[in-house]
């Protein structure tokens, strides 16, 4: 197939899927299926471990989706799917040109779909799909908008057609066929530019000359002093960071204990703190070892100062770990808590990725493809597990435990709290959880959630 059959194929699949339906099984089934069409048309030469992988994880992604359809499982899915869409035509342009190309795409997207000599054919269309096009398509199309635009300012124009029932919700089509394709066309036929090219190998991982030379970073500097400068500021920066840890720890496990509010501030308040001082010591290193420092000889003491502030900085992160189990101990698991570790744990990884720079000497570039690819990673992580059922059966052991808050403001916690019902003998409980079962599974194939069919509501 060519590419208009593919872009033709899946807005018609896109219709069939969301006519009359809300978003459920269906997108599921329409991401399997542009990953089962992407992995057919990709050539073998660029079907690499990497495209084989992200062809995995879209199937995966899409079953997450079918059974969770949460916007965690959506993000994978839609990531998944155009990271392989992007390796399918590019086997060697870094994955952190996905968002540039498929932002461009879809801004040039009226540009690029009336240039029909670029993705449809030249010659030796059959003469049926030809008369279709002119005979049907085209004037139907016309009909459908300017009669939008007629009745839209006139009221009668439009009551004209009110004794008439119609079968289908015509402008839902078209809606559906606009949005349908819109997404195919960018999907299947987008472009990159040549400027993006140009630019790949300035997200090398590693330098192009094992050494280069050596020149400061400021012209009135000299690279000795520049050196020197590095050394003091991260000597104090070492000093600074060792008397914050230790008053860090003081506040956090040995101060009188607050009210759950002033707690919960301040909780938040540390770790968004601690964090944006990790990107910061990530950016100070970067600067440093952007090139010159890297294979300066001269340069040993201030790699040493740097990979201990980089280590005094881990055990920073650890302390906030630390603090926050504590909280999750005394006040119980929320969506927010666990994100707190989410996001500690990408600042570790990239303190790890920062050290490994220094270490072996790698380019900038190589922060920003490797700390994608672990975002991508733990975005497929949350989206494999029910983060609710885990925070609803923990905070069920626990003696202040919020039913309304959980039955409210928990996804997917129906399954313990039919199980807390049972314990506790709460039919008023149990009958408010398997109504709420009974309306998610109330709604039609295509709009299911399948998490829901495995719950017995009886």
């Amino acid at each position: 197939m060519k590419t208009h059959h593919y872009i033709f194929l899946s807005t018609i699949a896109f219709i069939i899927l969301f006519y009359n339906e809300n978003v459920g099984l269906n997108l599921s089934i329409l991401g399997i299926l542009y990953a089962i069409l992407t992995l057919l048309k990709t050539p073998e030469r660029n079907r690499s471990k990497v495209f084989l992988l992200l062809f995995t994880t879209s199937i995966l992604s899409g079953i997450a989706f079918a059974w969770f359809g949460d916007i965690s499982s959506f993000l994978a899915l839609v990531i998944s799917l155009l990271l392989l869409s992007f390796r399918s035509k590019n086997r060697r342009l870094k994955s952190l040109f996905l968002v540039p190309v498929f932002v461009i795409n879809f801004f040039t997207f009226f540009c690029r779909v009336f240039s029909f000599e670029d993705w449809l054919p030249k010659k030796n269309i059959p003469n049926l799909f030809q008369k279709i096009f002119a005979f049907a398509v085209v004037p139907l199309v016309l009909v459908l908008v300017f009669f939008g635009i007629y009745a839209g300012v006139s009221d009668h124009f439009a009551n004209l057609f009110n004794d008439y029932e119609f079968e289908f919700d015509f402008w839902q089509i078209i809606r559906l066929v606009v949005f349908g394709f819109f997404i195919a066309f960018n999907f299947w036929n987008f472009k990159v530019e040549k400027f993006l090219y140009k630019q790949n190998d300035f997200l090398d991982n590693n330098f192009q000359n094992n050494d280069p030379a050596s020149k400061s970073t400021f012209s009135f500097m000299d690279l000795h002093i520049e050196r020197i400068s590095g050394v003091i500021s991260l000597l104090l920066l070492n000093i600074l960071l060792v008397f914050f840890i230790i008053a860090y720890n003081y506040e956090q496990f040995y101060e009188v204990v607050k009210s759950p509010v002033q707690l919960s501030e301040e909780t938040h308040e540390r770790v968004n703190s601690i964090i944006l001082s990790i990107i910061l010591v990530i950016l100070v290193m970067m600067f440093y070892f952007k090139s010159t420092f890297n294979f300066d000889s001269k340069a040993g003491l201030l790699k040493t100062l740097a990979k201990i502030w980089l280590f005094l900085n881990a055990i920073l992160i650890f302390s906030a770990i630390l603090k926050n189990t504590e909280y999750i101990n005394s006040y119980g698991f929320t969506y927010k808590r666990l994100g707190v570790y989410a996001f500690l744990l990408l600042s570790l990884i990239g303190l790890a990725l920062t050290f490994i720079k220094i270490q072996y000497k790698k380019r900038n570039a190589f922060l920003f493809n490797s700390m994608s690819w672990f975002f991508y990673g733990m975005v497929l992580v949350c989206s494999y597990i029910n983060w609710g059922g885990i925070i609803t059966s923990q905070n069920m052991k626990r003696s202040d435990f919020g039913v309304d808050y959980h039955l409210n403001s928990i996804w997917f916690s129906e399954k313990p709290l039919l199980k807390y019902a049972e314990e506790k003998k709460d039919t008023e409980l149990k009958k408010e959880v398997l109504e709420q079962i009974k309306t998610k599974k109330s709604t039609t194939v295509l709009s299911k959630i399948l998490y829901y069919e495995t719950i017995q509501s009886k």
